[in-house]
């Protein structure tokens, strides 16, 4: 097994070492755990990961690479599939080939890619199916390595098998598939460090679905268009997903859109479910990657699940072979798409003026009294399947816009977010001696956080800001970050407080949130009316306010906080974002 530094593309001496290493005179039984027990059972972690290192002990198109560590202490392995290797150039920019990477196990009980992907990668090796010649097949076996030592038989209530699976929580019982953008684990750093050194044209995240009863097996989950944007998500939308859906289809696979609805029937209709950044493909889209999750159907038999998506992932990659010239191009970067001064969405609401129609395959349900509790549950009829047209609402407009600046500068002290953005490679540049500069400065208008813990934050929302164009100084050390490169996106999303994946909202930024100086009354009172005397244009103010509000008026905290507040001696950090914005 080879060892892929970080950030580092395999060496060509390493690499001539390598090529002979296959022992093609070991023969190995290459029939998965799950076709050994007529699909009822999932392999384990062991057994995945000994599956993948002999099929790269035995075929030169397959190899497996040894990656960063997860939370558990064990490394993330990346396989890939490439019949046309060449070990120094495989993860090259010059490359003439698409990646697709296939991410497996993020919910370890959501085991039906894994299985699925150990058969699609050995078909490939023994040319069961044609080898793609375009397109490079990129695989993490099981993703959440410590969610799959964590095995059990009951924890997933809702779902027809296998026998045992694992945890949907990770060894620090984190759900990785919230953990994109804040990166609080090590799943997800070494995520990064992969994805940001491969660089995928095309994405696949193997899902099982909690939600309705339907008659499909299959749905898929495609990163919302719009949010994707410009010609990519338009092919995407017009080409790349109704062509899938009629491959399926041709095959007795029929698939659906995610139906994105809980405790109630799909009848009425429903939207698209809009993956931010915290999300898998919500991540992925920030660098104008193709993604997609596959969402089996909970309730039907494993082995149908596990083979419906071998099939989905053989039409996406017959698709992505075929149109390989035109996703090269469309996912490349542009340097004209996201310019300084463009209006850029960094919150999205569903577009009430167009939708589209589905011949939906559902079941009937009703509700009717529950037997436990007295009120109603929902109850669904498999007797009685229908078809019908429902409306399906997935055109989705921008609800909030920022224009995009020419920089940010990030004080150095911010340093836990100086380190994502660097494994992310965003580029970036020192200050090299202190300075005055004009720039727009944020201060937190308002905002409000979850009331219960949430992937251990306390998550903003409804972030509101006000801006100031000030004078300010800047240090020696601290950083500059030029939008105009390929991670635009990612820096956009993450460094614009109002952004519902913000660095802020998730918590990086509480620390300005909280008002360190404050005032003892008995102290602030004679300094408050010596105050006043010497600002009569604030000290009207203060008396409207008194006449115009009257809890204002009863409280006498408020109205002496208000005054600090006006005054020198309220602090300036408080509520004022750190980061700065130039140009744009």
């Amino acid at each position: 097994m080879k060892t892929l530094k970080l950030f580092f593309i395999i060496t060509i001496t390493y690499s001539l070492i390598s090529c002979n290493n296959k022992t093609k005179d070991t023969i190995h039984d290459f029939t998965t755990k799950f076709e050994k027990t007529n699909g009822f059972e999932t392999a384990t972690y062991k057994e995945t990961i000994q599956f993948y290192q002999q099929l790269a002990d035995t075929y030169h198109s397959v190899t497996m690479y040894q990656m960063g560590k997860t939370d558990s202490g064990k490394p993330l392995h990346l396989v890939t599939f490439n019949p046309n290797r060449t070990f120094e150039t495989e993860f090259s920019d010059e490359r003439k080939q698409n990646i697709l990477l296939i991410n497996n196990g993020i919910h370890p009980g959501e085991s039906d890619g894994i299985d699925a992907t150990m058969m699609l990668i050995r078909d490939l090796a023994q040319n069961k199916i044609p080898p793609p010649q375009n397109t490079i097949i990129a695989v993490i076996p099981i993703y959440n390595i410590g969610g799959a030592l964590n095995r059990n038989s009951t924890t997933r209530t809702n779902q027809n098998g296998p026998e045992e699976y694992g945890f949907r929580g990770n060894a620090r019982n984190y759900d990785l598939n919230r953990d994109f953008i804040k990166s609080d684990t090590k799943n997800s750093k070494a995520f990064t460090e992969i994805f940001r050194t491969v660089k995928p044209n095309l994405f696949i995240d193997n899902h099982v679905s909690n939600g309705a009863d339907y008659q499909y097996t299959l749905t898929h989950l495609f990163t919302q268009h719009n949010k994707l944007g410009g010609k990519l998500g338009n092919y995407l939308h017009t080409s790349f997903m109704p062509e899938l859906e009629d491959s399926l289809a041709q095959k007795q696979w029929d698939i659906t859109p995610y139906v994105n609805v809980f405790n109630r029937t799909p009848e009425s209709g429903f939207s698209q479910f809009l993956d931010s950044p915290r999300y898998s493909t919500g991540y992925t889209t920030l660098f104008n990657t193709l993604g997609m999750m596959v969402e089996t159907h909970m309730l039907k038999p494993y082995k149908n699940r596990v083979d419906g998506t071998y099939e989905l992932m053989k039409s996406f990659i017959a698709i992505a072979e075929k149109d390989a010239d035109k996703i090269k191009k469309l996912t490349s970067y542009s340097s004209n798409t996201y310019k300084v001064g463009d209006s850029y969405p960094i919150s999205w609401k569903i577009d009430t003026l167009q939708s589209s129609i589905l011949q939906f395959k559902g079941y009937e349900g009703e509700m009717i009294p529950s037997k436990i509790t007295g009120n109603n549950r929902l109850k669904y009829d498999r007797a009685k399947p229908f078809t019908k047209e429902l409306v399906y609402q997935n055109y989705f407009i921008p609800k909030e816009e920022i224009i995009i600046p020419e920089k940010y500068i990030i004080p150095k002290g911010w340093w836990n977010v100086i380190e994502l953005l660097k494994l992310n490679k965003i580029k970036m540049k020192r200050v090299l001696k202190d300075t005055v500069i004009t720039a727009s400065v944020y201060k937190i208008k308002s905002y409000e956080s979850v009331n219960a813990p949430y992937e251990g934050h306390y998550l903003h929302y409804n972030t509101q800001v006000t801006t100031l164009t000030e004078q300010v100084k800047i240090n020696t050390g601290d950083y500059i970050v030029n939008t105009q490169q390929e991670g635009v996106r990612y820096i956009l999303e993450t460094l614009e407080p109002a952004a519902p994946d913000s660095f802020l909202n998730w918590n990086f930024f509480d620390t300005i949130l909280q008002q360190k100086e404050g005032f003892s009354p008995y102290v602030w009172e004679d300094l408050a009316l010596e105050f006043l005397e010497n600002n009569p244009e604030i000290k009207k103010e203060f008396e409207e306010k008194k006449a115009l509000d009257s809890g204002f008026l009863k409280s006498w905290y408020l109205q002496l906080d208000w005054i600090h507040k006006k005054s020198p001696n309220y602090e300036e950090t408080h509520l004022r974002y750190p980061i700065l914005r130039v140009g744009g």
